[in-house]
């Protein structure tokens, strides 16, 4: 069997952001990366890199910035009112920090995360560009995995995150 949309598939592998540079992320035999092929789970191009590869398949392969998480942008580092990071009128410290990674929702609901740069004292300066944008990165792997989804497995990536309403969702679902 090989990958194709929505099949599940499980990789191995190691993630540079320069291609004689240290690891940045694995995944290996005991926690593999799996998915669903097509879900709009991953990178399109990381999945397009491995359509038509079947289980024992090695990969090796480069996306390029744009094709990953984009380049860094001016426009994602903003500043923010620090009271609406207050909680009973109190800023906490050990959250609220330099370096700190801060999980956020904007005004649509969507999550995201910010990365906290500077403190002021009326203002907190987050960065919500991805940790990876601007960098192009290197994959290097093994498929070890191919299968049919479940139906379940379906369900669950291509029905909205509040249940299906009945099919007029516009995701297909016809339940």
């Amino acid at each position: 069997m090989t990958i194709a949309k929505d099949k599940v598939i499980s990789v191995i592998y190691e993630l540079k952001t320069d291609p004689s540079g240290e690891i940045i992320e694995k995944a290996v035999n005991g926690t593999p990366l799996t998915y669903l092929c097509g879900a709009g789970q991953m990178l399109e191009k990381f999945e397009s890199n491995l359509m038509g590869l079947k289980i024992g398949d090695a990969f090796d392969f480069k996306l390029e910035s744009a094709d990953a998480y984009g380049e860094a942008s001016e426009q994602a580092v903003i500043d923010l009112p620090k009271n609406i990071f207050e909680v009973n009128g109190e800023l906490d410290t050990e959250v609220i920090k330099e370096g700190n990674v801060v999980p956020m929702q904007d005004s649509s609901g969507r999550r995201m995360n910010g990365i906290v740069l500077e403190v002021a004292d009326t203002t907190i300066k987050m960065d919500f560009n991805h940790p990876l944008a601007g960098d192009d990165l290197y994959f290097k792997g093994e498929v070890i995995e191919v299968r049919e989804a479940s139906e379940e497995e379906m369900k669950a990536a291509y029905e909205p995150q509040g249940g299906c309403d009945g099919g007029s969702c516009g995701s297909g679902c016809s339940c």
